[in-house]
């Protein structure tokens, strides 16, 4: 869109590395059976390229496949599984990288990665759209224009569509207040955005009446439908407000064991209950949730945080009219086994899981679920067709 681009060519967020499956790191290594190439200038997300890598690793023959940007992190990823990536790799390239056990197999190696990075091409910058094919939009606010209103909104949001920003760091704040400008929420996937911009953001949605979840919020669950790492969860009337995504998801399995549902899980970035944040986003999530008629217990998952704004939490929730339960994890502080537990009881019922009987105590169901919870977090909803195509103006 003329006028719009703000950005240099397109370059990778500093996500997390992609993953190593196990069966590669003991694979006998033949640098004849490896395939390495790289693309210059292509660019998708790390959640997408993650789908990219799983597709190309089911293929029969293939021991393991990793296509993912290079950035420093992914090639040092690689080049512990044993992969050469060429020298002149940048964080704009996008690099394929497949082990086969036969040289056959790479022909049909080649062909499923092509195949699952097809939805991920982008129209090169001034080069007309393909017949029948519309040019991507190139930022938020492109994406909010084409789309107009109906996607699915944060709970209370007023029905305007949620933006998921998932560009380098240095972008992602440009992209958010573009969204919120819109009038609209925004989940910022990306990190390594300077605290003081996420400050300003959050100060920004609040004027508004709006919500910054994030940044680095790479799990949420919104009116069911998972966004970033969520799990798969049955819904139901908990909301969870999360200043961690590993204990969100792992508040998410122990629930789930447990027979409880979560209709809603907000997370809001790491270091917003810092001092420095001050629980911004959590404080206006809690309310978010304490007006959506659908949930009967909010839980707040953080790490340890400030004193002065855990004060400011507690203080808050003493005036809402759905009750919360604190996980503040830290030294001396219970873990998330006696928050679920602790969850469960002040529901005071519960759905008993199909393999459970209606009576088995409490404590033993959340000691069961938390031996499984690694287990259970492979069942995730991270999927872009499922995920973005549903419920996000995505911005790249």
């Amino acid at each position: 869109m003329p006028g719009s681009e703000r950005r240099p060519g397109p370059q990778s967020p500093p996500e997390s590395p992609p993953e190593s499956p196990p069966e590669s790191r003991d694979a006998s290594r033949d640098p004849s059976r490896d395939h390495v190439e790289l693309r210059p200038g292509a660019y998708a997300d790390s959640v997408r390229l993650l789908q990219v890598s799983r597709d190309v690793q089911k293929v029969p023959g293939v021991v393991t496949a990793q296509v993912a940007m290079a950035t420093p992190l992914n090639i040092d990823v690689l080049a512990g599984m044993g992969f050469a990536v060429p020298g002149e790799a940048t964080g704009n390239d996008l690099v394929v990288a497949i082990r086969v056990e036969r040289d056959d197999v790479l022909a049909d190696a080649l062909a499923a990665a092509e195949s699952a990075l097809a939805p991920t091409a982008r129209t090169v910058p001034g080069a007309e759209p393909r017949a029948g094919e519309e040019a991507p939009p190139r930022t938020a606010a492109g994406a909010l224009r084409r789309l107009g209103d109906g996607s699915r909104a944060v709970p209370g949001a007023g029905g305007g569509a949620l933006v998921l920003v998932s560009v380098p760091g240095e972008y992602a704040t440009v992209e958010a207040m573009d969204a919120l400008d819109g009038g609209r929420d925004v989940m910022v996937f990306s990190d390594n955005v300077p605290v003081e911009q996420e400050v300003a953001l959050k100060q920004a949605a609040a004027k508004r009446g709006l919500l910054v979840m994030g940044p680095d919020c790479g799990t949420a669950v919104v009116g069911g439908v998972g966004l970033g790492f969520a799990n798969a969860v049955r819904p139901g009337p908990v909301g969870i407000v999360a200043a961690s995504g590993t204990g969100c998801q792992q508040l998410l399995c122990l629930l789930e064991q447990a027979g409880a549902g979560v209709s809603n899980a907000l997370g809001v970035g790491g270091r917003d209950l810092s001092e420095a944040v001050a629980g911004i986003s959590t404080m206006a999530a809690m309310k978010r949730l304490d007006a959506d008629p659908a949930v009967d217990l909010i839980v707040v998952v953080s790490k340890p945080p400030a004193p002065a704004v855990e004060r400011r939490i507690r203080a808050l929730a003493d005036t809402l009219d759905t009750p919360v339960e604190l996980a503040l994890l830290g030294a001396g502080q219970p873990d998330l086994t006696a928050a679920a537990e602790r969850v469960l009881g002040r529901r005071g019922k519960r759905d008993s899981p199909p393999d459970e009987p209606p009576d088995k105590p409490l404590e033993a169901i959340c000691s069961a679920a938390s031996s499984s919870a690694a287990r259970s977090a492979t069942k995730q909803c991270w999927s872009p067709a499922r995920a973005w195509g549903r419920s996000a103006a995505t911005s790249r």
